[in-house]
């Protein structure tokens, strides 16, 4: 493999952590973005020196750019996203959805503008957006979430075509449900009834099972781009309807 570097969003926990061991399981130096300084110390404790902790938010676009310097990004991993309710349109406040949209479109398209001339200019890089089953099928309550995850899943599409040629892959995966704290904040932090209510009734993924296929795509002969893949639990199949009674006037 031809990729040395690798730039992972959200690597603190969850899939970004797995997705930083099996990359740097593959010889790459990985530097780990997010948040949390003591989790990236602790992940680096971990996995070793490979591991290049990157404490900021993934919004903040120039202390990351600072923050990496000289170094040569083959890989970028956008990973990092969120939602802080689960609940119609209507019943949040604006901040919130401006806030959902900037976390899960624009920051990683931005991040994309700014690592594309690089790899364009040294022809090799792999660019994976981590979406979501919901950028195509309907989960009540994800209106904001579920259309910045079809927009960037509909970027992705626009982008093969401008990077044809070029020798830089891109890549969505877009998983069901995996077992995480995604949606810890929007159980307000009630880890128990959160498990109880997405985990205990049929199996979930795990955050190896997504790093396991973000690996395949990667480990591909340069020729080949695995462009889209969905990854559901076996038990889960995307979307649903719900027939609600007619309102009472």
């Amino acid at each position: 493999m031809d990729y040395r570097t690798a730039l992972v969003t959200g690597a603190s926990k969850g899939i970004g952590a797995a997705i930083v061991e099996s990359l740097v399981g593959e010889g790459l130096t990985v530097h780990a973005l997010a948040r949390d300084r003591a989790a990236l110390k602790a992940l680096r404790e971990r996995l070793g020196p490979r591991v290049r902790p990157l404490a900021a938010d993934v919004r903040d676009h120039q202390a990351i750019m600072a923050a990496l310097g000289s170094a040569e990004i083959d890989v970028l991993v956008n990973n990092a996203g969120g939602l802080a309710s689960v609940r119609p349109l209507h019943q949040q406040d604006v901040g919130e959805t401006a806030d959902v949209v900037a976390l899960n479109l624009i920051a990683p398209l931005q991040l994309i503008q700014l690592l594309l001339p690089g790899m364009v200019a040294r022809r090799r890089g792999h660019v994976f957006n981590l979406t979501s089953t919901a950028a195509g099928a309907v989960f009540p309550g994800t209106t904001a979430y579920g259309a910045a995850k079809a927009g960037l899943s509909q970027a992705g599409r626009i982008l093969r075509y401008d990077l044809a040629g070029t020798g830089v892959r891109l890549t969505e995966i877009a998983p069901g449900r995996v077992q995480t704290d995604f949606y810890l904040q929007a159980f307000e932090g009630d880890s128990e009834t959160l498990r109880r209510k997405m985990y205990t009734e049929q199996r979930p993924l795990g955050p190896a099972d997504i790093a396991a296929v973000l690996m395949a795509a990667l480990r591909m002969p340069d020729h080949v781009d695995v462009a889209e893949m969905t990854v559901t639990p076996s038990e889960q199949a995307a979307g649903g309807h719900v027939y609600p009674p007619a309102p009472q006037r």
